[in-house]
């Protein structure tokens, strides 16, 4: 299909004035805006946002409700939503909610009321209130890591993807096998942390192994707490030989406790994370790989659908792969 690019090179003009000819803003010559217009027709390309749309009361906005702006995961939905939106001519409004005060006063006040033409909302289930909420809006609604009836969403198969990060490390002979997690009740309701210990629970089910007392610990979701939770582990009178940490910031982290314990890896201690960050084939780290940026390419995808022909509901699920490197290896007792 032809992009916005396509018609700025044939037209001769940059993307940006090629977006607002054809959204019928000013600061565009009558001329320009013509030849940009004959380019687009010529090109079939479908002109989602236009001098019409606006004059029926569109914004031109999406609006992003996310709790950790700065976190990587999240930056890099942003990133992959932000590239489809700006390819169709949309800005996009970042609220950020980091904390249950400014999440209940999101959903009590509303603000993207009449300010955004369509939100996705990131890693945050909507409570009962919160879902009613969302479809009272009346414009589409994607949500990213949740899902919600009535509302479209993007996400993984989280179960599936750990009982296959702790089912790598049974086949490589490991019995004591330790996690890191988040906190019990986690926040902001986030369902990740839980799918992902059942995964694990469930793959030690499958080797026939008793889950052990003292080998779970809470990581946070950060490298900084990944390093506190991995020193608790490895303070336990009998630590675990293998660690599945639920994030690879945790595993970061982790790898950082090992190292300055002089412990070697995998030699002693294996560690698999999950996400494949940008800084995880660097550190040579076994990972699950999931879509980052894709599920956000995905979600705005289905919002300009929805935008564009009231598009039904839709749920996506989008593939994850493990990735062996050099942080798993047998157990010392298999060795």
């Amino acid at each position: 299909m032809p992009s916005i690019r396509d018609v700025a090179r044939q037209a001769h003009v940059s993307t940006a004035t090629a977006s607002r000819a054809l959204r019928g803003l000013p600061s565009v010559t009558a001329e320009t805006r013509a030849r940009v217009e004959r380019v687009a027709a010529e090109l079939d390309y479908v002109i989602p946002f236009n001098a019409s749309s606006l004059a029926s009361g569109r914004t031109n906005s999406v609006g992003i409700v996310v709790p950790f702006v700065s976190r990587w995961f999240f930056g890099t939905v942003i990133a992959g939503a932000e590239t489809v939106l700006r390819e169709a001519g949309l800005d996009l409004v970042v609220y950020g909610v980091p904390d249950e005060a400014s999440r209940a006063r999101f959903f009590d006040r509303m603000p993207v009321r009449r300010r955004v033409d369509a939100l996705l909302v990131l890693s945050l289930p909507p409570a009962p209130r919160e879902a009613d909420a969302l479809r009272a809006l009346q414009v589409p609604v994607v949500l990213v890591g949740s899902t919600a009836e009535g509302l479209s969403a993007v996400g993984i198969d989280d179960l599936a993807a750990a009982t296959q990060a702790v089912r790598h490390l049974t086949e490589l002979g490991h019995r004591r096998i330790g996690l890191l997690g988040e906190t019990d009740p986690p926040p902001h309701g986030f369902t990740t942390p839980g799918l992902r210990r059942r995964g694990y629970l469930r793959a030690l089910a499958e080797a026939g192994i008793e889950p052990a007392a003292g080998l779970e610990a809470a990581g946070g979701f950060t490298a900084a707490a990944g390093e506190t939770a991995m020193e608790r582990l490895l303070a336990r009178p009998s630590p675990p030989s293998a660690v599945f940490a639920m994030s690879d910031e945790m595993a970061f982290g982790a790898l950082r406790a090992l190292h300055r314990a002089r412990v070697a890896v995998p030699g002693e201690v294996s560690v698999i994370g999950f996400d494949d960050h940008e800084l995880a084939a660097a550190l040579d780290l076994s990972t699950i790989a999931q879509p980052v940026f894709a599920q956000g390419e995905r979600a705005a995808g289905l919002l300009l659908d929805q935008l564009r022909r009231q598009a039904p509901p839709t749920d996506v699920v989008l593939p994850t792969e493990l990735v062996h490197r050099g942080t798993t290896g047998p157990a010392p007792a298999a060795r």
